[in-house]
């Protein structure tokens, strides 16, 4: 409304009129304007009654740094989170409910596919395992094996995407399955009681294992890197344009936590935060992480590598009809925020 405002009276204003505002010219009370609160809408991954993003969103609430950037504007910070995840989250963006986003690679994609007014501000995580869990005895130890077999798969999200690219790396597909639509939790309970023969998740599968109810034959570290996900925080186009410094500043605030995240000193304290907000077990989360190098796993840059990979994402996804078409990763991602938090003191790319 205000800027519709500010739009009308730019076009109609009298000499009188711009003489009477005087020092508070219309561009210059634009420029000043600042949102009542920043909304950010988080897929909700915790096992418990507490809520969990994972990743940068835990550091950054846990250690208030948002909170801290804004308090003295007087810009309340709104964490949304969403048991539903991408899908229940794209609902969101669309009815104007939140202002940022994080999302997984297929959730943002498809979002941007059916119009969405989105841009990608910042990478999150690159390269997320994925894991196979089957039914202990089923014999199944490859994705050729899965073939005709009841496989759950939480639609919508970037698992879908990850399990559409692991099959295709074997040369198979959706099709070649009986995939049923099951969320996280869900998709657990269903193999753990033999009701699906297999699922495709995350490091959740491992406690079924631990508890002897699945093996997992692989994941796509086994593949390669095929079926590997990545995750992004977008930002709407209306609130880029009305707010760029409070963009700036948001992104800016990230970065402390980016920083810590990126030295594997930090890597068991991670280990803990997330386990204790998320209700998972450590050793859960120790055994997901133990490979990985949280500089690279963690890298925000919207670097060319990781608008190769969210292609190769928009490429696949366009292919197995998972949205109508296509679009240039290119032209939607906007790093022009990221590149300027990069040239902070100590945030050096590395």
């Amino acid at each position: 409304m205000k800027t519709l405002l500010n739009h009308v009276l730019g076009a109609f204003a009298s000499p009188l009129l711009i003489g009477l505002l005087g020092a508070f010219p219309l561009a210059a009370q634009a420029a000043s304007a600042q949102p009542e609160s920043i909304r950010i809408a988080v897929p909700d991954l915790s096992a418990g009654s507490g809520h969990s993003g994972g990743g940068v969103v835990d550091v950054l609430r846990e250690r208030k740094l948002f909170e801290q950037e804004f308090a003295k504007d007087g810009i309340r910070i709104d964490w949304r989170f969403f048991k539903g995840a991408g899908p229940v989250i794209n609902e969101a963006l669309a009815n104007g409910q939140v202002d940022f986003a994080y999302l997984g690679d297929l959730a943002a994609i498809v979002g941007k596919a059916n119009g969405l007014d989105t841009r990608v501000v910042s990478a999150n995580t690159r390269g997320v395992k994925s894991y196979l869990g089957v039914v202990p005895g089923s014999g199944i130890k490859t994705l050729q094996d899965l073939k005709g077999k009841r496989v759950a798969v939480f639609r919508g999200t970037a698992l879908q995407l990850s399990f559409a690219s692991a099959l295709a790396s074997q040369g198979l597909s959706e099709r070649d399955l009986k995939v049923i639509n099951l969320d996280f939790n869900a998709a657990s309970s269903a193999l753990a009681a033999k009701q699906i023969d297999a699922t495709w998740g995350l490091s959740n599968l491992i406690a079924l294992r631990e508890r002897g109810l699945a093996e997992l034959p692989l994941s796509s570290r086994d593949l390669d890197g095929a079926g590997s996900t990545q995750a992004v925080l977008v930002a709407t186009g209306d609130f880029i344009r009305n707010y760029p410094d409070v963009v700036g500043r948001l992104v800016k605030a990230q970065q402390q936590a980016v920083s810590w995240l990126r030295d594997d000193a930090n890597k068991d304290a991670y280990v803990e935060l997330v386990s204790r907000l998320a209700s998972y077990p450590p050793a859960i989360l120790k055994n997901d992480l133990a490979q990985e190098n949280f500089s690279r796993y963690f890298d925000p840059r919207l670097d060319a590598e990781f608008i190769t990979l969210l292609q190769q994402g928009v490429d696949l996804a366009a292919k197995e009809r998972l949205i109508r078409r296509g679009f240039q990763v290119s032209e939607w991602v906007d790093p022009r925020f990221i590149d300027v938090a990069l040239q902070g003191p100590g945030q050096a790319s590395r």
